[in-house]
């Protein structure tokens, strides 16, 4: 017997990416609109949030009408409307709340509201299914954390970021560098031209728990710069940003895999937008292969590294079947997070 055809239109606009997707079954997708609003927020060097708003209203409508249409689909053959409804700016997420509950409402849907990150882990579900236990880190510009999730819906932040999250501490550091926002990609493509000369900071790499800290080695790296400028000094771009990744790449691979061997895990899935990072793709690739052979780790495409409609779908798929809906009272949720695991 066929497999029911269950079809969410699910929104995500809780940054700078405006994305409405639909996707059959959990794990197809049928239409993945992303309309990017990068090239407005680098003359600021960062994510104004009122820009931000302003564009997720002139395109939503359009990228739901994208979405339908590239998918085939009509209103009449959707199962749920989902949404991402935090964390992130609150004028972009309620943007996306409010179409959503407007579709929901007009057209008698089920809505399903979505953690961005919870959309991030699932984005690992277009490459493979999940098997639980599973550990996964989430490197963004806003988040550093590592959840395990004991199964399917069910997260638990075993460790997070004192201060920066790693994409945020790239943004800051590609600001002295002359890097143009968002500067993480061409960081990574510099610091494999360079050599780790510097040896920045490995911070709380010795410390028995699994959290993270970024903004000694965002102090370190400014420090440096500053003081070659001071005494007119010219040091190597290259060797500077590859030392900078050279610290950021061993303490969170060394926390994750700490962390995976502890619980025992399946899988490893690594998700948000530092995931597209070669230098850690490489560098968690190599270190499991000698370490922890069995792990099976699973990284989403570059494409869906980045936040995109697809992955809030995916997760949606779970919600759904768990029977997590919202009303039309559903709010955006700026500071949005995982519950916490006090002892490992």
């Amino acid at each position: 017997m066929a497999e029911k055809r269950e079809l969410i239109l699910a929104f995500e606009s809780s940054c700078d990416e405006t994305s409405v997707a639909v996707i059959e079954n959990g794990h197809h997708i049928l239409s993945n609109i992303i309309a990017t609003q990068i090239k407005s927020h680098q003359r600021f060097g960062g994510v104004v949030p009122e820009v931000a708003s302003r564009h997720h209203v002139e395109q939503i409508t359009r990228c739901t009408e994208q979405a339908l249409a590239e998918a085939n689909v009509t209103y009449s053959d959707l199962t749920a409307v989902a949404v991402t409804y935090g964390p992130g700016l609150v004028g972009a997420l309620l943007i996306g709340v409010t179409a959503a509950k407007a579709i929901a409402y007009a057209h008698h849907l089920p809505l399903v509201p979505v953690n961005h990150m919870a959309g991030h882990i699932y984005a690992a579900r277009f490459v493979a299914p999940l098997a639980y236990p599973l550990l996964a880190l989430l490197v963004s510009g806003g988040h550093t954390e590592l959840v395990y999730m004991p199964a399917a819906g069910e997260f638990e932040i075993i460790g997070d970021t004192r201060d920066d999250a790693a994409g945020e501490a790239y943004d800051k550091i590609g600001r002295v560098l002359g890097v143009p926002y968002p500067a993480g990609k061409e960081i990574d493509r510099l610091a494999h031209l360079g050599q780790d000369t510097f040896n920045f900071p490995r911070a709380m790499l010795k410390e028995p728990n699994l959290d993270f800290s970024f903004s000694g080695l965002k102090s370190a790296f400014i420090n440096t710069v500053h003081h070659a400028d001071q005494i007119g000094e010219q040091l190597d771009k290259a060797d500077l940003a590859a030392s900078f990744q050279a610290s950021v790449i061993e303490v969170l691979v060394t926390k994750t895999l700490k962390a995976a061997q502890k619980l025992q895990v399946k899988q490893l899935v690594v998700a948000g937008g530092v995931a597209a990072n070669q230098g850690l793709r490489e560098a968690l690739t190599s270190a499991i292969q000698a370490q922890m052979p069995e792990l099976q780790l699973i990284m989403p495409p570059l494409r869906l590294c980045g936040d995109n409609g697809a992955m809030i779908g995916a997760a949606a798929h779970i919600a759904l079947r768990k029977g997590t809906l919202a009303d039309l009272t559903l709010n955006a949720i700026p500071g949005l997070d995982f519950p916490y695991q006090e002892e490992l």
